[in-house]
């Protein structure tokens, strides 16, 4: 089937789309057989499938993490208490603590790819769309689909069966420590909101690292385009040292530049119901020719840059930054380009950070590179 070749666009199954791949086998049964036995759990709390999403389909997800969930290696910020209560599951995400050692306790995020309903018209959607009924069994549903064939019959996955953007090959997402049923772990970050009210050498160097994920974005080894669809105080998060990451995922979109829109016209590829998992497949799909360059910049100049940087700096500093920030916020005009622009704010905000054990994520190499 290749690589996917266009807009994965605004649809919330985005990030299920990547992480699909996480188990090759689908039916239940056979995934039980192959993995080690869980423990009971306590009659503390009631802990059942549905809250993980157990009773799905594993191939939606996966079961790598199970286990620490069982044996309370993962806890919900409530299990921390004498009384282990589990938290609503219609929540989209949730605040979790994670050991090896039972004695070391270290923040992870627990997130749902999508909201409970959207999980739910997706199992629906894939019953009516492959065997034309409005409940079925997922797993033998999407055994009959061939991406998931091609998926079985690999000896190991490959870029051209799956997209994988893993922090270790320098991707601007959380590491992702497993995953259970429909829940992910990943490691914790704090929400770009938090550091609004930062000081100036901190919303400078945010802002720097904002600008530099976006170039990543566009321009990377794999020729790969990303964009959001959307963004949002809660969209970019920053770990412990000061370094920055893409928190949440459900808003990227993702054009292969190598094979660009030659299949948008017959959308023969789009039939897949892993690409409009809650979406209806039938739908026009917007055209990647309509996403800009500067598509995701603007968007970061009207919602967060303002937030993170307007009255920060001293005059005429901050006069060149408003500046430039209301002119991106109106699109830049159709003489600039995203890059151009975006060298323009960063040639600003350069000389504006520190270096000093605030930002462990640079220091203290900052000291001895002009890269920092």
């Amino acid at each position: 089937m290749g690589r996917w070749t266009c807009c994965l666009c605004s649809r919330a199954a985005d990030p299920l789309m990547l992480l699909l791949v996480l188990a090759l086998g689908c039916d239940p049964s056979t995934a039980a057989a192959a993995s080690p036995p869980v423990p009971h759990v306590k009659a503390s709390y009631s802990f059942g499938r549905t809250f993980l999403g157990l009773d799905k389909c594993n191939a939606c997800i996966g079961t790598s993490i199970c286990k620490k969930f069982f044996k309370e290696e993962i806890r919900f910020d409530t299990w921390l208490s004498s009384r282990l209560k589990l938290p609503p599951s219609s929540l989209l995400s949730y605040s979790g603590n994670y050991t090896d050692d039972a004695k070391s306790w270290r923040l992870v995020d627990i997130t749902r790819l999508t909201s409970k309903y959207q999980h739910d018209r997706a199992d629906k959607r894939i019953c009516t769309s492959l065997l034309r009924s409005k409940s079925c069994s997922l797993e033998r549903a999407l055994r009959r689909t061939p991406r998931f064939q091609k998926w079985l019959r690999a000896k190991r996955l490959t870029p051209d069966l799956v997209q994988i953007f893993p922090d270790v090959e320098g991707w601007p997402f959380p590491r992702y420590l497993g995953s259970c049923g429909r829940l992910v772990v990943s490691a914790s970050t704090r929400p770009l909101r938090d550091f609004f009210g930062a000081a100036p050498e901190v919303a400078a160097d945010l802002a720097l690292q904002l600008l530099a994920v976006l170039r990543s974005m566009a321009t990377n080894d794999l020729n790969y385009f990303f964009y959001f669809t959307r963004v949002d105080a809660g969209t970019f998060g920053v770990f412990s040292n000061g370094h920055l990451f893409i928190r949440d995922a459900s808003t990227l979109g993702i054009i292969d530049k190598e094979e660009g829109s030659q299949l948008i016209d017959g959308q023969q590829e789009y039939k897949d119901i892993f690409s409009c998992l809650t979406a209806d497949c039938q739908a026009a799909f917007v055209s990647c020719d309509s996403i800009r360059e500067k598509h995701s910049l603007v968007m970061v100049c009207q919602d967060l840059l303002p937030k993170l940087l307007t009255g920060k700096f001293l005059p005429p500093v901050q006069e060149r930054i408003d500046a430039f920030l209301e002119r991106c916020a109106r699109g830049l005009g159709d003489d600039r380009g995203a890059s151009e622009a975006m060298e323009e704010l960063a040639e600003i905000l350069k000389p504006l950070r520190s270096c000093d054990s605030r930002f462990a994520y640079r220091y203290p190499d900052c000291r001895y590179s002009d890269k920092y």
